[in-house]
């Protein structure tokens, strides 16, 4: 007697069972192994990836990578530069006439921040010591910091204080920053950046997440922000393709920055 084949979740179960003894694992061995097709290959890992099981790289799955701890901003501001530049001039050009504006902490956030100077009709608001300094000296818009508890490596402000202070503002449009994100959406290692996330999308039209793509497949301890409740992502070339598409598909737009 043939044996019958497996159902989804007995599927996607062989699929983790041996992501885990592998680390990494291609599509076309797992259409194989599962004698299915490609398309039920995909659809299997969505799922997956949907539960954070696995993150999709270019012809294939990996394990999610967990990062216990952020880099400082010194650091950040070595990693990606040229990348992050040109998220930062595709994300300043979404920013519509006389919006109310607010920037994430981050390095890729200071990119947007420096092709702003020039805009008087807009509002910034921002956690964001360095954001906040080289608008202040350099730009013509009117400009808020949160304030909150001091995160002195990241040179931002995090926390209740700093959440409050963005749940009074309507923003616009709102660029996200984070060091680990994927199909679940944004995480953080850090439990006093949750509460700024969250009230960072609760107050805008728009949430735009900017990110290189380095920080996809990686997975901090806790959850920040569901996929579903960004607009936009802003990322770079190395973002595989199928994970462009699967976004795409949930109607985020995703802006490739060249």
């Amino acid at each position: 007697m043939a044996k019958a084949p497996m159902i989804p979740a007995e599927r996607q179960s062989f699929i983790a069972s041996r992501l885990v003894g592998r680390g990494v694992i291609s599509i076309a061995e797992l259409t194989d192994m599962l004698g299915v097709s490609h398309m039920t290959v995909r659809r299997d890992i969505q799922q997956l990836e949907r539960e954070g099981q696995v993150m999709t790289v270019t012809g294939g799955i990996c394990l999610p990578e967990r990062i216990s701890n952020e880099p400082s901003h010194l650091v950040k501001a070595r990693l990606q530069h040229a990348e992050k530049a040109a998220i930062g001039r595709v994300a300043a050009g979404l920013i519509p006439a006389d919006a109310v504006v607010y920037l994430d902490a981050g390095t890729t956030t200071l990119e947007i921040a420096k092709l702003l100077a020039d805009r008087d009709d807009i509002k910034v608001v921002t956690n964001d010591f360095v954001v906040a300094a080289f608008l202040a000296k350099n730009s013509a818009c009117r400009l808020y910091h949160t304030g909150g508890e001091v995160e002195r490596e990241n040179q931002s402000c995090v926390g209740d204080t700093a959440a409050q202070a963005i749940r009074r503002f309507n923003f616009d449009i709102a660029f996200l920053s984070t060091s680990s994100w994927g199909m679940r959406g944004v995480s953080t290692p850090a439990e006093n950046k949750v509460p700024v996330k969250q009230a960072i999308v609760q107050s805008a039209v728009r949430a735009v997440l900017v990110t290189d793509s380095s920080k996809y497949g990686k997975v901090g301890t806790f959850n920040a922000v569901p996929l579903e409740a960004l607009s936009a992502i802003v990322t770079d070339a190395g973002l595989a393709d199928s994970v462009r598409e699967a976004i795409c598909k949930t109607g985020i737009a995703v802006h490739i920055a060249e």
